[in-house]
């Protein structure tokens, strides 16, 4: 009795190796496990975690596709040039992805490389920002008589509603927000970082777009995010950079005839 229940012990044990290695048979084709776990990987790779009730959904699929290639085969259309253009094509991909990945994993954008990219985004946009706002008219005429108008009336806001030909700011009253002075074309910043708190230029501002009445109501030093907030972005350009160069070094070495 003990020899044949050690007999039955063995068999069991011998067996569960092999059957581990298949999910299923499907027309006498063992469908192997790895298949499984590959799909398993490549959804938990995108973010997406896989609890135990989906394994059995994942099966199924494994299941189905080896089905479904059988049939394809069958009817010879793993022989046609447009399954092995296809596949090449796919080849392709899934082989330069893995290139990239490789890359992205020896080459991490370090903590020190943040720091410093964050350092240099404070200092070209530190110091002051401005809340300022402007009237944009198409002559220097209608500007200076905007100007008079508005020193006798004080009705800056309601001119610039009628007047401004900046459709985003003149529907605001001329308001242009928070901005550093960096913001701005280099005369209109110019006239702007001039003036204190509360007044107006005296004269009309020439650029490109046309003639600015501008007005700054207040001035504050510079709101910048910490680094922790901006370090998730920081990295991520930070490692495109990175791609990118070793995307534009690979082209230049190569022989392209």
């Amino acid at each position: 009795m003990k020899k044949q229940m050690l007999a039955a012990a063995l068999v069991a044990l011998l067996a569960t190796p092999a059957f581990a290695q298949n999910i299923a048979v499907v027309n006498g084709k063992p469908v192997p496990t790895a298949r499984l776990n590959a799909l398993k990987a490549q959804i938990e790779k995108s973010g997406r975690p896989v609890t135990d009730d989906m394994l059995g959904q994942l099966k199924d699929e494994v299941i189905a596709r080896e089905v479904f290639m059988q049939e394809a085969r069958k009817r010879g259309l793993d022989a046609s040039d447009e399954y092995k253009n296809q596949l090449e094509l796919a080849r392709q991909t899934i082989l330069i992805r893995e290139l990239f990945a490789d890359f992205q994993k020896k080459n991490p954008v370090t903590d020190a490389e943040v720091q410093a990219e964050y350092d240099k985004f404070v200092k070209e946009n530190g110091g002051k920002e401005y809340r300022a706002r402007h009237i944009l008219v198409e002559s220097e005429d209608q500007a200076k008589a905007l100007i008079a108008d508005i020193q006798k009336s004080g009705k800056f806001e309601e001119l610039a509603k009628k007047h401004s030909k900046d459709p985003g700011s003149g529907a605001n009253g001329g308001d242009l927000d928070w901005a550093g002075a960096s913001s701005y074309v280099a005369e209109f910043s110019d006239a702007m970082v001039k003036l204190g708190k509360g007044e107006m230029s005296a004269a009309p501002v020439k650029s490109q777009f046309g003639w600015h009445i501008i007005r700054v109501d207040d001035v504050r030093d510079a709101q910048l995010p910490k680094l922790e907030e901006v370090k998730p972005q920081i990295a991520q350009q930070l490692q495109q950079q990175k791609m990118g160069k070793f995307q534009e070094d690979l082209r230049a070495k190569a022989r392209i005839q």
